[in-house]
């Protein structure tokens, strides 16, 4: 076999080697792709769904605290959790099949790595073998110089080829690394949505709980209904007055300890904000801690909507006051330390996903709001909404609130009133 037949051997193996990688690959990547389109517009029908029920949802909202508007709510909130738990199973299947696709991908491109080095290591030794021959006996063994010349220009195309090839080598390690850092993000992600999965369980089963228990403490009646508000709503101010009391004989932190004011320093719990109730007590020079008044400010919310962490930081305790049989309280509360000087608190949630001492980044799903009147972890609230308070950590302290009359078992935040700060003044500007 002469030269210019191997040469054109060697071309051949190259353009076969990568014109055409992985090809029994290509229809496995071309299924899924397929799989994640199809998720993806099933995700779309959803979230077209997650518009109409969170619309029916705020119409209620603005209706008058019945009971045929609260049974109405609870049913709309159901209908939401189950549509979400069906959206974040989509999210975690189109996870799933993303990680597959990768996973397809870089062993498509490990392939092709085998196959540029065994094309480069046969293409460099064919080459090597050829420089060994002088000028001369390259003459003798061809009948023409234009042969020779031909030969010799094929030679040098097929080394501009390998280095080439070389440089398709490094794009495609780049490549392979850049799709495994995509695989642990997706991973990450994956794991992300299966915890906010497990937490939607939880609010979806007590809120059907809750519902039961509203219908059957009621009787579809609606006196009784509004009796229970009323309750609800006496409670929370016999709570409000008593832990001022208790709160007053604690000591306050030394006002150099607590966090300057500015707006920004933490972020909004919610996604969508609307605020029901403000701090303090509202007045025309402002709203002041000075008795007995609202310690921080409400967010409506229906039951489930996701409470994210206002600031990065660890939580400093959890609870649920209706443990405690006859204590209402604060419900089922979370607080977290930051690292700006401040304490957050989120109560009469449905559920909670984070646990003491755990590191929590702003933004991060915590739990789910609640307040259903006769819902487990609500309290002594008069419906669905989110509690969220400030304090400067120097002054707060998780303890058993062994002053009140039902709530003696029950470990709460608490601090002196001066350790109470107006949210607003810290929250980002509307």
């Amino acid at each position: 076999m002469n030269r210019i037949q191997n040469t054109f051997l060697i071309s051949f193996f190259l353009f076969l080697a990568f014109a055409f990688p992985c090809v029994g690959r290509a229809q496995t990547n071309s299924e899924i792709q397929t799989k994640i389109e199809e998720t993806r517009k099933q995700r779309d029908l959803l979230l077209e769904q997650e518009k109409k029920i969170q619309a029916e949802l705020d119409s209620l909202g603005k209706e008058s605290k019945t009971l045929q508007t609260n049974v109405k709510t609870l049913d709309a909130t159901r209908t939401k959790l189950g549509n979400d738990l069906k959206l974040t199973q989509n999210n975690i299947s189109g996870a799933n099949l993303t990680i597959s696709k990768l996973e397809n991908d870089i062993g498509q491109n490990e392939n092709e790595i085998e196959i540029h080095k065994n094309a480069l290591k046969e293409s460099i030794q064919k080459v090597a073998f050829y420089d060994k021959n002088s000028f001369i006996v390259d003459i003798l063994t061809y009948r023409s110089l234009e042969e020779v010349w031909s030969d010799t220009v094929d030679l040098w195309s097929l080394q501009n080829k390998i280095g080439e090839r070389v440089d398709t080598l490094e794009i495609t390690q780049t490549k392979l690394l850049e799709n495994k850092t995509a695989k642990e993000n997706q991973k990450k992600k994956l794991v992300s949505l299966s915890s906010q999965l497990q937490g939607q369980k939880k609010v979806a089963d007590e809120t059907r709980s809750a519902q039961a228990l509203l219908l059957a403490t009621t009787k579809n009646k609606e006196t009784e209904y509004q009796k229970l508000l009323r309750e609800n709503k006496l409670r929370q101010e016999e709570f409000e007055r008593l832990i001022f009391q208790f709160e007053s004989q604690l000591t306050a932190s030394d006002i150099s300890q607590r966090p300057v004011a500015g707006r920004g320093s933490v972020s909004w719990p919610l996604d969508s904000v609307f605020i029901t109730q403000q701090f303090g007590k509202t007045s025309s020079s402002g709203r002041l801690y000075t008795s007995g008044t609202h310690n921080g400010i409400d967010f409506r919310a229906t039951v489930g909507t996701p409470i994210k962490a206002v600031r990065a930081g660890f939580v400093s305790g959890t609870g649920n006051t209706d443990d405690e049989r006859g204590c209402y309280s604060y419900g089922r509360w979370i607080l977290i330390r930051h690292s700006n000087g401040l304490s957050s608190l989120y109560s009469h949630l449905s559920g909670s996903i984070v646990s003491a001492n755990q590191e929590v980044s702003e933004g991060q799903v915590i739990g789910y709001s609640g307040g259903q009147p006769g819902q487990n972890g609500s309290g002594f609230s008069t419906g669905p909404h989110l509690h969220f308070a400030l304090f400067a950590t120097a002054g707060v302290q998780v303890l058993p609130y062994s002053t009140s009359k039902n709530c003696k078992n029950s470990s709460i935040p608490l601090a002196n009133p001066n350790d109470y700060l107006d949210p607003m003044a810290y929250l980002p500007l509307a």
